[in-house]
């Protein structure tokens, strides 16, 4: 029954996707088809085969395994801060951010990562038959958080249409950056943190096709990642990493301060006035569509909570309060919630585009601002698509 119900899912989000495309007629249903089979086949080989399970607990374990040893350097400087037993989410989620992003700034600077996502993005548009800066930047925010992803394709922007405009804005919110990845292996199971990850590049070139074909679009742009990295040597990329790193668990920090406070206040305003905090009324809200993500009707609630409080604020918050639940879940629950979870679909992800954009070039920031709502809900069905395809092989 929850196949079928799964399967329903992923027909009412292609069917919605339909219904907003600003052009039917130009719809590439081949390179859709080509992209679903590949995220079946990869979330069968990932989830289903003996070969992938190992392989993605083999990745995921080794992921865990250097975030333990870069802890080194968060011991280091913080040791003693924290007693034994305790557990200060700053220091043991947020600070190994730094370590990350310093790993992926040495990869760039030695052009590994560069290599490795332009001719991952080629294959996709050589298949796929889409444009190469659109695979590219696809692929480039598997590794790169949103600002950084428009800022490789920069020379590229200014010639795009408000469609092209609309696809890659939809790429940069549903994904993550890998800097901030292992602090969700901290408090999600890291199979499903991976597996979104790589399935959401797909996801979000099928929804953003559908909603905003490509048209009059040179296919086969020149990607160049010669300036991928603006470093001069191997310890300047270092140096950049770190000091980028700091800054972003800093920003995560003073966030999650403001929006967890604000949810607290929000709730208990809410639950004077109707006897309910707007968490359950969030849970409430979205229910049906963890229902037909294919969460059991017994957990749809605390799966609606975690949804709604993502989309409201972030996934960070999010993360917090559903971490908290997952001992008394099922297993098709934790991870339809985890890798729906695994994006920066949120409100305040709007103004983020939108000011790079404007960095970029001011008339193509006014064009994603006219859209951005639009863009908002496609990223939230990319995490849906994603997620519901996650559970019908859990």
């Amino acid at each position: 029954m929850s196949i079928l119900i799964g399967i329903l899912g992923l027909a009412a989000v292609f069917g919605l996707a339909y219904l907003l495309s600003n052009d039917k007629k130009a719809i590439d249903y081949k390179a859709v088809g080509i992209m679903l089979v590949m995220q079946v086949v990869l979330t069968i080989i990932m989830f289903k085969t003996t070969i992938g399970l190992t392989v993605i607990e083999a990745i995921g374990n080794g992921f865990s395994k250097v975030i333990e040893i870069g802890r080194e350097g968060v011991f280091f400087v913080v040791g003693g801060w924290v007693p034994d037993g305790n557990s200060v989410f700053f220091i043991n989620v947020l600070l190994i951010i730094i370590f990350t992003s310093m790993l992926l700034s040495v990869l760039t600077y030695l052009r590994i990562l560069p290599i490795i996502i332009k001719y991952l993005g080629g294959f996709l548009s050589k298949i796929t038959g889409l444009s190469s800066v659109t695979t590219f930047h696809a692929i480039n925010n598997i590794f790169f958080g949103q600002s950084e992803g428009l800022l490789a394709i920069k020379s590229h922007i200014h010639k795009m249409t408000n469609n092209n405009l609309f696809v890659i804005s939809v790429s940069s919110m549903a994904s993550v950056s890998a800097s901030i990845m292992a602090s969700y292996i901290t408090m999600l199971p890291a199979k499903y943190v991976l597996g979104a990850m790589t399935l959401n590049a797909l996801s979000a070139l099928i929804i953003g096709i559908i909603i905003a074909p490509e048209r009059n679009t040179a296919k086969n742009e020149v990607i160049d990642t010669k300036d991928a990295s603006s470093a001069k040597s191997i310890f300047e990329s270092i140096s950049i990493g770190a000091l980028d790193g700091g800054k972003v668990a800093l920003i995560v920090a003073a966030m999650l301060i403001a929006y967890v406070g604000l949810m607290a206040v929000i709730d208990a305003g809410f639950n004077a006035v109707l006897g309910l905090t707007f968490t359950e009324i969030l849970g409430y809200v979205f229910s049906p569509v963890a229902w037909l993500m294919g969460v059991p009707s017994s957990e749809i609630l605390v799966a609606g909570q975690a949804m709604g409080t993502k989309l409201a604020t972030n996934e960070f918050v999010a993360m917090l309060q559903f971490v908290e639940h997952i001992p008394s879940l099922s297993d098709k629950t934790v991870g339809v919630v985890s890798v729906f979870l695994i994006s920066f679909a949120n409100f305040s992800s709007i103004g983020i585009i939108s000011g790079s954009m404007q960095a970029i070039n001011g008339e193509k920031a006014s064009a994603v601002s006219k859209f951005g709502l639009k863009m908002l809900l496609a990223a939230t069905m990319v995490s849906m698509l994603t997620a519901t395809l996650v559970g019908l092989f859990i």
